[in-house]
């Protein structure tokens, strides 16, 4: 299909950083996620969870007019090559500080960063 790639399980429309964002998008944040995650990792895996409807009832995100505020992501990368997870952690908010930083921008970010190895070990262990 012209136009998408296949990250694992998920197939997602890439975001080119020449292309113009619309700001008709459903998913402005998650599009600029996939976009600039997309750019700095090149991923082989690359999923996006948009949990913000768990949390809406939180105290912090009363008034909070953002339907993108809590996320958890999966990203499966070379990149990550002979890091600990905390290192791969700060590279990933080091790329979405100013999501993170704005308001109504993203409060929480939950994280699983693997390297094509270890993902490749986890499918074998899990028999797939």
């Amino acid at each position: 299909m012209p136009g998408l790639v296949r990250f694992g399980l998920v197939s997602r429309r890439l975001f080119s950083t020449t292309i113009p964002r619309m700001s008709s998008s459903a998913t402005p944040m998650e599009d600029l996620m996939r976009e600039k995650i997309t750019a700095a990792f090149s991923p082989s895996t690359l999923i996006i969870r948009n949990d913000s409807h768990l949390h809406a009832h939180h105290a912090p995100m009363q008034g909070s007019t953002s339907k993108e505020t809590h996320f958890h992501v999966t990203i499966t990368s070379s990149a990550f090559q002979s890091k600990m997870q905390p290192a791969r952690h700060r590279m990933v908010y080091a790329l979405l500080k100013e999501e993170m930083s704005r308001e109504g921008g993203i409060h929480a970010l939950q994280l699983k960063t693997k390297t094509p190895e270890e993902e490749q070990r986890e499918k074998e262990r899990q028999g797939q």
